[in-house]
């Protein structure tokens, strides 16, 4: 072959990988039907190299067929909750307690029901379902008689059909919400039978608590050797360099942090090989750092009026030591208004609205890793020095790599 054209297809086979790397990396469910054809097509034509880099490195398995393509990520952290599920629009109101329940739920009875399910069967089988003694022990108790119940299993259904695992074929859930009709589906049984991303069944979990049942649910088999200690940390730490918009090295414990100081560029080198990811290193941690700003689900900065309060906030936090109070963040932003309120949004300016703009902006701050909460109120991470500003500079606008859904604490 010739050289010249050996390169090319080299090249072209590198940068179609990377595509269909992130692509998982971002949707961890990509459908043949689905918003990114393209992107599964490539993921499923180097099924081979991906399921291989992702087993070695991350420990996640990838599964393909001929309609979808399911990367089931175990997050390196599995208590983090700054990503909690949504429906397709990121404007959605996050998942509460109550829709996670309902979601479980509502796969329990997919799973057991027909090709079809319309949305009322579905609401009577999920009623039945939690009278379970239980869920009744945990507070947990539905009827969907009210309003804002029906509300919470639309939203569930709608995430179902952005995951592929509904299809509507007929009706509106707002007409269900209303009570004035109803709606109906196909199950997409394959998406569906692959959505669970665990390591054993849950039914196969004794621990009583909730994080001793998830660490359950992913643990990986017997530490007995060396080797498989270093493959375990090797997944870890490559999972959170991956997940997370920063490691910090005050995270780790002293065998991740032993290993990492010792395999830091093999590590990051791997990701940028795959991915095209930069890593940027910090006497405090490192983040790997997206140069196309694509590959992401918070971007910081961001178009609009909450993200351009939460660059302001940012600014104000980066330039103090220690944690500040909600009253004084509130304050802050009436200050802000009075400067800034010309450019926001009318609804943003009204009286009271300080608050959720408050809460909106340290959602993103701490979902970034830029701030943490605390007991004495919002504190300032280290990565957060680069929004602060000084005389002569510029404001960093590439961002670290966020997680993908979590959407659906990403599927």
């Amino acid at each position: 072959m010739n050289p010249q054209l050996a390169e090319v297809l080299d090249g072209q086979h590198a940068a179609d990988l990377r595509k269909a790397a992130r692509a998982l990396l971002k949707q961890p469910l990509l459908l043949a039907r689905g918003r990114a054809p393209e992107e599964f097509r490539l993921a499923r034509r180097h099924a081979s190299e991906l399921r291989e880099w992702f087993d070695r490195n991350t420990g996640w398995s990838l599964l393909t067929d001929a309609g979808s393509a399911r990367l089931r990520k175990i997050p390196g952290v599995l208590t983090d909750p700054t990503h909690p599920a949504r429906e397709v629009s990121r404007a959605a109101a996050p998942f509460t307690r109550r829709r996670y329940v309902l979601f479980c739920l509502a796969l329990a009875a997919l799973e057991r029901g027909e090709a079809q399910v319309a949305l009322g069967r579905l609401a009577d089988q999920v009623v039945l379902d939690a009278a379970d003694p239980h869920l009744t022990a945990a507070g947990i108790e539905f009827t969907l008689d009210r309003r804002d119940e029906r509300i919470d299993l639309a939203a569930v259904v709608r995430l179902l059909l952005g995951l592929g695992v509904l299809r509507r074929v007929a009706g509106d859930e707002e007409a269900y919400v209303s009570g004035a009709g109803d709606v109906l589906y196909d199950v997409e049984r394959r998406v569906l039978a692959g959505l669970l991303a665990a390591r054993r069944g849950p039914s196969t979990v004794d621990a009583e608590t909730l994080d001793d049942r998830l660490a359950e649910l992913v643990a990986e088999t017997a530490l007995d050797s060396d080797e498989l200690r270093f493959r375990a940390l090797r997944r870890t730490l490559t999972r959170r360099l991956l997940d997370d918009p920063v490691l910090y090295y005050d995270e780790l414990d002293d065998a991740e942090l032993a290993y990492l100081t010792r395999q830091r560029g093999f590590l990051t080198a791997r990701i940028t090989e795959l991915t095209g990811l930069v890593p940027e290193v910090r006497a405090e941690g490192i983040a790997m750092v997206d140069p196309d700003d694509d590959l992401t689900d918070l971007r910081m900065p961001e178009q609009g009026t909450y993200g351009h309060v939460t660059l302001l906030l940012a600014e104000h936090l980066a330039a103090v030591d220690g944690p500040v109070g909600a009253d004084e963040l509130a304050g802050r932003v009436r200050e802000l208004a009075a400067e800034h309120g010309g450019f926001w949004a009318k609804s943003a300016r009204e009286p009271g609205m300080e608050a959720e703009l408050v809460e909106q902006a340290v959602a993103r701050l701490t979902a970034l890793k830029l701030a943490s909460r605390t007991h004495r109120g919002v504190a300032p991470l280290p990565a957060l020095a680069r929004y602060a500003v000084g005389p002569a500079v510029v404001i960093e606008t590439t961002t670290a790599r966020m997680p993908a859904q979590r959407k659906a604490g990403n599927p």
